[in-house]
């Protein structure tokens, strides 16, 4: 068997990728001009740069502030916000079009919000536009304290119910892992109609400069060390809660790609590796997985797909330890 030979092909949210390499929402997604080069370095799919509710919600308010008009007119107003909103997606809208036009791989849209509030109804006019799917970027702050957790976590399942009102394509929905009990929760998203999960969602760190006394954003891309804590829970979730996983964070190379793929991953998302490396990099991450599934001959990815998952591995129970054992590291022992 030759690395040229093997079948990269998978399916996610019941769309078939050349490869489970995607390439998650990032600067480089936000023009048809990066679409393209991702599809031709060979990604499976694209993730476009998430349009944010916040971002719609501050165009309307710029609108309606620049016109006197519309405080004392309701019509006017109503009108003001409609095309402040509009505009404010409209660049979007063009961007799904055009990449749709440009490449062959499927072209999923993405919303960043935080409220199932009345953006939900741009998801129609994404699904309109062309999109082959749709990923939430939800995130709630977990530190609100006028909201228990449960208050927090039913926000994510009503945004989820709500958008697969208004559209037919396949959602998925990307998380952050500040849960209480993330198990439970990712049961409850694909109950609620989200067709994968996608783990983890990164945040910028906070930093703090000890000489201007300021709050700083830290490092803003992931490390390779990242990758461990979503091998874990893709590992126990893979196969378990009714909708695909996939992992993201952390992962850099095709030793990574692989090592998610045995855990039961349907694919993977890649970002800050390209950004470090450029979008070339994606060419060699398919050639080591290639190499690797070539020399352990495995012809399809369904061969290993979930072999070393945590109800699939005589010792699942690795994956629950949170504490090291006493080991030997050089002299010193942990």
């Amino acid at each position: 068997m030759t690395a040229a030979s093997v079948n990269l092909a998978t399916s996610y949210l019941g769309l078939q990728l050349p490869s489970p390499i995607i390439v998650g929402s990032c600067g480089l997604t936000n023009s048809v001009r990066d679409v393209r080069a991702c599809a031709e370095a060979g990604a499976g799919a694209v993730v476009l740069k998430s349009i944010f509710e916040e971002q719609i919600a501050a165009e309307v308010g710029q609108v309606q502030a620049a016109s006197d008009q519309s405080h004392h007119h309701a019509e006017a107003q109503a009108y003001i916000a409609a095309y402040g909103t509009q505009n404010a997606v409209g660049e979007y809208l063009k961007l799904i079009q055009g990449a749709k036009q440009a490449v062959a791989i499927p072209v999923i849209a993405s919303i960043n919000c935080a409220s199932n509030r009345s953006w939900t109804k741009f998801a129609s006019q994404i699904e309109t536009a062309g999109a082959d799917a749709l990923e939430l970027n939800i995130f709630v702050p977990p530190a609100m304290r006028d909201r228990t957790g449960g208050e927090n976590e039913k926000i994510y399942s009503d945004v989820v119910a709500e958008v697969k009102k208004q559209v037919s394509i396949p959602v998925a929905v990307k998380i952050g892992y500040f849960f209480s009990s993330l198990s439970e929760m990712a049961g409850k998203l694909c109950r609620a109609g989200a067709d994968g999960l996608v783990l983890f969602n990164r945040f910028y760190p906070p930093d703090i400069d000890i000489e201007r006394f300021q709050v700083v954003a830290g490092p803003p891309l992931s490390v390779p060390e990242e990758m461990h804590l979503t091998l874990r829970t893709v590992a126990q979730l893979a196969g378990k809660v009714g909708c695909d996983i996939v992992a993201s964070t952390g992962i850099h190379d095709g030793a990574a790609v692989i090592k998610q793929l045995l855990a039961g991953a349907a694919a993977v998302q890649v970002a800050s590796v390209l950004y470090q490396r450029q979008i070339a990099h994606l060419a060699t991450m398919t050639a080591e997985l290639r190499a690797w599934m070539a020399r352990k001959g495995f012809e399809r990815l369904e061969s290993f797909r979930g072999k070393m998952k945590q109800d699939a591995w005589p010792d699942g129970a690795a994956y629950d330890r949170v504490q090291f054992m006493k080991r030997t590291v050089g002299s010193e022992l942990i």
